[in-house]
């Protein structure tokens, strides 16, 4: 699973944890949160170990993709599908009114 390595460490740092004393508490090996904190890298069982221990829910920890990247492309994002479902809606109907129009002649 993928994590927000800066979420992990500064929950851990906000405790005023060493790292090995987050492994401790986890019962994970302290590679184990290393690699959490550069990678962001965790299995299901250390995601709720994480989530348990600092007491948050465990989307707290996971990783969002650059919201800033998203607020950049979304307006064209958002009339590329407005586009789509338009066409699609029109094509729909267009397909139902001919086929209506087929059968009842």
């Amino acid at each position: 699973m993928q994590l927000n390595p800066n979420a992990i460490k500064a929950l851990r740092q906000k405790h005023n944890w060493t790292q090995q004393h987050l492994a401790d508490a986890c019962d994970v090996s302290l590679r184990t949160i290393q690699r959490v904190e550069k990678e962001g890298v965790a299995s299901k069982e250390t995601t709720m170990s994480l989530s348990a221990v600092f007491e948050v829910r465990q989307g707290e920890l996971i990783k969002l993709d650059d919201t800033n990247h998203l607020k950049q492309d979304s307006p064209e994002k958002i009339r590329n599908l407005y586009l789509i479902v338009t066409l699609s809606s029109l094509l729909s109907f267009g397909l139902g009114m001919g086929s209506v129009f087929f059968f009842i002649r």
